[in-house]
């Protein structure tokens, strides 16, 4: 059986091009050994962290897939089910389930199939793991979240919501500002076109309690000047920097963490040992009609480059998705 496979053909520089990206194909024998699994991809997810993890050249693509199984030797994950894995982009996988987060055969029919790999995969698993983890949101407290229209983003809002709180955001696009505020955001501004201190100022008027930081840069020094005392600051990326040549430059932050005593810490979603808990409640609230999910869908496999490519420009709102 062959494997369709993305490898990396150059280094970035800069916003990544379709020449860094090369299809090669790889044998895969169907014969399996005592808890190894062969699947086969049905969607693929292009995800910001991609951009900014070493891979070398000649290397794959890193990356999450929903794939249904078509062959098991391996009780957890058993033949004809769906499973979120950590594979790369590929077509076709075989492995021990070590890159399984789990099974997903009890997805909600209100929802896309693809779902998988957005709000019940790795970006709804990190807003939760994230928001509740670090952020610890107490009811009638103001959530900040920058990237608001993104993967993350619209989850970290909502699920803020579910828990009682002010919720805030910015987006790079007067469409993003609308459709956050659709979902329940009590405010947002686009930061392309706005001014920062006083949009801030006007959405969180007694203060930012919590700040869920997708972007970094200026905008997360910015965010902490309004901050209150005891604020607490989740880490989960910074995707202004992520396609920069040059060392971003933004004003300090140690003064207003001194002064405030905000508490800011490191997100890495692998961390999170109950990821299936993660779904679970994610799962419930879809069920519920209390978090709505959007996709910019693209397909067949030999357009995830563009559609990573695009999602990195933000051309996306909500997940970006590639069926297969």
């Amino acid at each position: 059986m062959k494997s369709k496979v993305y490898v990396k053909a150059a280094e970035f520089v800069g916003h990544p091009k379709l020449t860094d990206f090369k299809i090669i194909e790889q044998e895969v024998s169907e014969d399996l050994q005592d808890g190894e699994i062969l699947t086969e991809a049905v969607c693929i997810s292009p995800d910001p962290y991609t951009r900014v993890w070493k891979i070398d050249v000649g290397q794959e693509f890193i990356g999450f897939q929903l794939a249904r199984i078509l062959k098991s030797k391996n009780a957890e994950y058993p033949e004809g089910s769906l499973v979120l894995q950590q594979t790369g982009w590929r077509t076709i996988t075989k492995s021990k389930g070590e890159q399984a987060w789990y099974t997903c055969d009890d997805l909600p029919k209100n929802i896309p199939q693809s779902s998988a790999v957005g709000v019940l995969g790795m970006p709804g698993v990190t807003a939760h793991y994230g928001l509740l983890t670090f952020c610890e949101p107490k009811k009638g407290e103001t959530v900040m979240v920058t990237g608001a229209a993104g993967a993350v983003g619209t989850i970290v809002g909502q699920i803020a919501k579910i828990l009682g709180c002010r919720v805030i955001g910015c987006c790079g696009s007067d469409e993003k500002v609308e459709y956050v505020k659709s979902i329940g955001f009590d405010a947002a501004f686009n930061y392309k076109t706005s001014d920062w201190d006083k949009a801030l100022t006007e959405a969180a008027p007694d203060g930012i309690d919590c700040y869920f930081d997708n972007v970094g840069g200026k905008m997360s020094s910015t965010v902490m000047n309004k901050m209150n005392p005891n604020g607490r600051v989740a880490v989960c990326g910074c995707i202004s920097s992520y396609n920069s040549t040059e060392p971003d430059m933004a004003p300090v932050i140690q003064l207003n963490v001194v002064v405030k005593c905000l508490r800011i810490t490191g997100l890495l979603v692998f961390n999170n040992s109950d990821k299936k808990g993660s779904y679970n409640d994610l799962k419930k609230w879809l069920e519920e009609g209390r978090i709505q999910t959007r996709e910019t869908v693209s397909k067949g496999f030999e357009n995830i480059p563009q559609a990573f490519m695009n999602m990195l420009k933000g051309g996306n709102i909500g997940k970006a998705v590639v069926v297969l």
